[in-house]
């Protein structure tokens, strides 16, 4: 990263979208900043080298993103999201755990360690129901069962996968929603924006082909999605809601390195995100 101490840096391993506009954002605020891939970059446990002030976290894979804001902090830098807010977003378990402990309403949600605890707290939570990994995104792996033997056969695949996180087995319930969920843009403690998103599947993300549009941001939606960002410790975050058949609102996800392209085009110039996140970080540093 060089031996100068710079004030902000952008990690990434890909520069997609998201990162590219705000990068420009820093430079149309004439904010120094240096771009960094997390590919380069080790560290030696005990060992303090010069490096960044503050680090704005955009790695894309979790692990990769929660050792490296471990090691940057190690080494006296402030990560926005930090290492906390990644370990607990990044993983459903430890959300959901978040946001029960501060009240804050999420689908009733069980944790199994084999195949047949797993079917036993299906029995319980009823079907239809959702078995999800416990790490991941864009829907993938995320699977909808209907009964026991749809559920025996998921988690019949489950087991014979590799790695021996995979063998806990994260369920929930299926909320009874409309063909839409909702996902608010939180920056700084403070709701920017919501998007609808709607899909032509039970599954509404962007990267699965759902569509978004606008959402008038309603004081529920705003109370909801800034106590669901500080229940995980994220400074900037995209929070998952999903409203009920009888207009009940639930927080479903926490995303800490949240993708934020369709709420940017569905608001176009009525909301600039990424001038937002620039703006946060500014404050961090300045602070």
């Amino acid at each position: 990263m060089g031996s100068d101490r710079r004030s902000l840096v952008v990690l990434a391993s890909r520069v997609r979208y998201e990162e590219k506009r705000i990068m420009a954002a820093l430079e149309r605020r004439g904010a120094g900043y240096e771009y960094v891939d997390p590919r380069t970059l080790f560290t030696r446990a005990g060992v303090t080298r010069p490096g960044p002030e503050l680090v704005l976290n955009r790695e894309v894979g979790h692990f990769r993103a929660l050792y490296a804001a471990d090691a940057l902090e190690a080494a006296g830098a402030t990560v926005v999201n930090s290492a906390a807010a990644t370990r607990v977003s990044g993983d459903k378990w430890h959300t959901s755990t978040a946001l029960l402990e501060r009240g804050i309403p999420t689908p009733t949600t069980a944790l199994a360690m084999t195949s047949e605890a797993a079917l036993d707290a299906l029995e319980e939570i009823g079907y239809p129901a959702v078995i999800k990994p416990l790490v991941g995104s864009w829907g993938r792996l995320v699977t909808r069962v209907t009964g026991r033997e749809m559920a025996v056969a998921v988690l019949e695949h489950i087991e014979a996968l590799p790695s021996p996180q995979s063998h806990v087995i994260y369920v929930q319930e299926l909320v009874r929603k409309a063909d839409r969920d909702l996902r608010v843009l939180v920056v700084g403690g403070k709701a920017l924006g919501a998007t609808y998103r709607h899909g032509n599947e039970w599954r509404t993300n962007v990267a699965r082909g759902a569509v978004s549009k606008p959402c008038p941001l309603h004081p529920r939606h705003t109370r909801l999605a800034v106590a669901a960002a500080a229940a995980v410790g994220a400074d900037i975050a995209g929070v998952d809601l999903i409203e009920d058949r009888d207009g009940r609102l639930t927080v479903l996800e926490v995303n800490d390195r949240v993708e934020f392209r369709g709420l940017q085009e569905a608001h176009g110039a009525a909301i600039d995100v990424a001038d937002a996140v620039a703006a946060h970080l500014i404050a961090v540093t300045a602070a």
